[in-house]
């Protein structure tokens, strides 16, 4: 694919520069949006007039991002015709999973091979947030210790969790490392699909499909995994259903 570098503009420091390279996961089956996924990948259902991957990609593109590793399953085919056709401006390699679907964490390890860059974004293709007072790439690269943290996830307040049913995900203490949720309780912070990691996060991996909770079990109980709270919004665009909430709350600003 023809790829053109975009020029970068003031980047956060992080070893000297913004990491510049996002693993994009866009392989899910998307069954909680049947029967829209019946015809599509999730990522290509449209919200706002755009479909997820447009959405995602713009905030991407405004953090200056200029590669990208991009994991296909189901309808592989129209993800991959997408990005030939919609995106000529970003450095694209596709990580195929056709054969077998490998979940988060076993797309991850597909795909590491390809990120030529430590440590790397990684965000859902499915995703939809609207950035804060700070890009939230930006916000993640400039609270990144790559002394104490192998993952870095960006968080959003259960409160703001917009079309979210969950009763939040995980927890942070004062320093900013995550605890999980504990069984039947409600937890104050939800992960919104975005985040910064090492590749040390990626050690010692099982084989085949499995989830990257695996990696951060690990991280958790090692004292390595962190989170920061995005300041923007954030919507869980799970269901066909919770497209029009969505609209309705960007048409009212």
């Amino acid at each position: 694919m023809t790829s053109w570098r975009a020029p970068l503009c003031l980047r956060p420091h992080l070893d000297g520069k913004l990491p510049d390279t996002a693993m994009v996961m866009a392989a899910g089956l998307g069954k909680r949006m049947r029967p829209l996924t019946a015809t599509r990948p999730k990522p290509l259902v449209e919200v706002a007039g755009r479909t997820l991957l447009d959405h995602c990609l713009d905030r991407v593109r405004a953090a200056g991002i200029a590669k990208l590793v991009v994991n296909v399953h189901y309808m592989a085919d129209a993800l991959e015709a997408h990005l030939r056709s919609k995106v000529t401006d970003l450095d694209v390699k596709v990580s195929d999973e056709r054969a077998q679907l490998l979940e988060t964490g076993g797309g991850l390890v597909k795909a590491a091979p390809m990120i030529d860059a430590d440590p790397f974004f990684c965000v859902n293709s499915d995703n939809f947030w609207v950035d804060g007072p700070i890009n939230s790439f930006h916000l993640l690269a400039e609270r990144w210790d790559d002394a104490k943290m192998d993952a870095l996830l960006l968080l959003v307040p259960l409160a703001r969790a917009h079309c979210h049913q969950g009763i939040g995900d995980f927890h942070l203490d004062g320093w900013g490392r995550v605890s999980r949720r504990k069984p039947s309780r409600l937890a104050p912070f939800v992960f919104t699909g975005i985040q910064l990691l090492s590749k040390r996060l990626l050690r010692d991996a099982p084989q085949g499909s499995f989830s990257t909770n695996i990696f951060w079990s690990r991280a958790i109980e090692e004292g390595r995994c962190y989170g920061v709270s995005h300041q923007g919004l954030w919507f869980d665009v799970g269901t066909p259903r919770a497209i029009p909430a969505v609209e309705a709350i960007l048409s009212h600003g």
